[in-house]
């Protein structure tokens, strides 16, 4: 479990900070258009902070991963990374926006969602 919290902890804390840095960019790879008002970049800043959160916690519970906290946030993330995919689907095929990016991100998450799965039935 160690593994998989720390990859996490890496992706997560990468994406937080680009979305709360750069977060038209990644608009533009994931759904092929910029976030054009202040509402909708605030909106990407305070998920960007949330990821950040998540990389936090699983990086500081990657060294504990037979805790229940550990255990806690493989569920959350087992919910994350089914959740995330399913927008993102949403995004490209019922609402015809998509970037260069959003395919791969789906992939991902949805490896991530295996790897927690599997990872959570271990124990």
């Amino acid at each position: 479990m160690k593994n998989l919290l720390t990859l996490t902890a890496l992706i997560e804390f990468g994406t937080g900070l680009a979305l709360v840095t750069l977060p038209s960019l990644l608009a533009i790879l994931l759904f092929g258009s910029s976030l054009d008002t202040p509402t909708s970049i605030i909106i990407a800043r305070v998920a960007g902070v949330a990821l950040i959160v998540i990389g936090v916690a699983c990086w500081l519970a990657r060294n504990d991963a037979a805790s229940n906290t550990a255990k806690g946030l493989v569920i959350a993330m087992i919910i994350y990374n089914l959740a995330i995919p399913i927008l993102l689907v949403y995004a490209a095929l019922g609402l015809q926006i998509s970037g260069i990016g959003l395919w791969p991100v789906v992939l991902v998450h949805l490896a991530m969602l295996a790897w927690s799965i599997m990872r959570l039935l271990d124990k």
